[in-house]
């Protein structure tokens, strides 16, 4: 059976931030499913909650999953949720996981201090999405640009969406992924600050970084993410 793909995307964002993987997906002939969860891109202004946002996951996965083993991949946000949802007490149907940009425990002064950034560029004249936008054309290549916001930016959802990580059993998920497991992170990623941990609690994931590129992996240095999907799709392919 085919390996099916399911792409869950970070915080603010939506499905759109992946359009440089489907499109490699689809090319190789691999079937994809990037999904929007709760008050993100094609469902903003929504209301953001974990079991809505589990639920999408899940939906997700399932329908795939009749379909052929599936490969689950997530961003930041999307990929703590990933971790949570592929470690579950009651294994859901994934045979392989990637987390990308996420090897952090969202709590304490490090979430706290986030949400505090996110609330300032929020009070700012248009939301800050001036700042954004530069920051953006200063890191990304042209080819994926205008991806991460394409989807709209879910601003009314993020405060709700980073106070909801605080709960999350990582590290008890972690040990309970029976299921290959990669974790990749840019090598200038602030949410590398867990990553021993991660590696010490999951011995047998392996742990990739990405040369030169920052929290944006996946769009900053899509050639280098594709490859990595190919990776872990010939992986469950060879299982």
């Amino acid at each position: 059976m085919t390996v099916q793909v399911v792409l869950v995307h970070g915080i603010r964002t939506s499905a759109t931030m992946w359009r440089a993987q489907v499109e490699y997906l689809r090319e190789r002939g691999t079937p994809v499913t990037a999904v929007d969860l709760p008050g993100h891109g094609s469902r903003l202004g929504g209301t953001f909650s974990l079991e809505g946002a589990f639920d999408t996951i899940d939906t997700a996965v399932r329908a795939a999953a009749e379909r052929g083993p599936v490969l689950l991949v997530g961003h930041s946000m999307g990929g703590l949720l990933c971790i949570e949802y592929a470690g579950a007490a009651d294994a859901p149907p994934v045979a392989g996981l990637v987390a990308a940009s996420c090897t952090a425990i969202p709590r304490g002064v490090g979430l706290s201090a986030y949400r505090m950034i996110a609330r300032g560029f929020d009070a700012l004249p248009g939301r800050g999405i001036r700042i954004t936008k530069y920051m953006l054309s200063r890191t990304l290549p042209a080819e994926t640009r205008e991806d991460f916001g394409a989807g709209g930016y879910a601003f009314d959802a993020q405060d709700a969406a980073m106070a909801s990580l605080s709960v999350l059993d990582l590290l008890t998920a972690l040990r309970r992924i029976r299921v290959p497991l990669w974790f990749v992170n840019g090598q200038y990623d602030q949410l590398r600050i867990n990553e021993r941990l991660f590696r010490k609690i999951a011995p047998d994931a392996e742990l990739i970084v990405v040369p030169r590129t920052t929290h944006l992996v996946s769009a900053m240095r899509p050639e280098v993410f594709n490859a990595l999907l190919n990776l872990a799709i010939t992986t469950i392919d060879q299982d």
